[in-house]
């Protein structure tokens, strides 16, 4: 089973690359954020208190996330894998993946990180928030917040799997082909 974490800052480029990825590897597509954006749009309970804490810029508890995490594995026993984009962002939450993957006897294959600089990711934000009608890709100071919380919180993710040797680092600015391209030759 391939199991790959598309990581990278809000803006990088990962929702346009996992299209790419679940396509040529047909994988299960896990977003951390879909499936926030589902239960906010539902209306749950769960849904409200994500709302309030996205609104904020604030990263949603741990065990919320893994829950719904283990309740798509549960769904897709029999997928050639998953794709998990936007998670994990704390190295608590790595641990927590790969002891979940573990209960069904998997791991993660490989997190390829896509890095774009922080000024480039605002502007590739505020023009989303164009179109999206999301507010939070509509507020300069809150795109900030967020690409300053994803440096601060989830950069250590990434020494995590450098130290299992499951990391590779793409550059994120450029063609969508060419950094597709680069994604699958470091998949293998």
């Amino acid at each position: 089973m391939l199991n790959l974490i598309l990581f990278g800052p809000p803006g990088a480029g990962k929702g346009t690359q996992s299209e790419k990825i679940i396509a040529k590897y047909k994988l299960i597509h896990l977003s951390t954020g879909d499936l926030l954006r589902s239960e906010i749009q539902a209306g749950s309970e769960l849904g409200l208190k994500a709302k309030t804490l996205m609104d904020q810029g604030i990263l949603v508890p741990d065990e919320v996330v893994i829950g719904m995490i283990d309740n798509k594995l549960k769904e897709h026993r029999n997928a050639a894998g998953f794709i998990f984009d936007g998670f994990p962002r704390t190295v608590k939450q790595a641990e927590a993946l790969d002891a979940l993957l573990a209960t069904y006897n998997e791991s993660i294959t490989l997190m390829v990180a896509l890095v774009v600089d922080d000024n480039e990711l605002l502007a590739r934000l505020l023009n989303r928030g164009k179109t999206s009608g999301r507010p939070d890709d509509q507020n300069e100071e809150l795109i900030s917040k967020r690409i300053h919380e994803y440096n601060t919180k989830t950069t250590p993710v990434a020494e995590y799997y450098q130290s299992q040797n499951k990391y590779t680092s793409i550059d994120g600015i450029g063609e969508v082909e060419t950094i597709f391209q680069m994604i699958t030759e470091a998949i293998g």
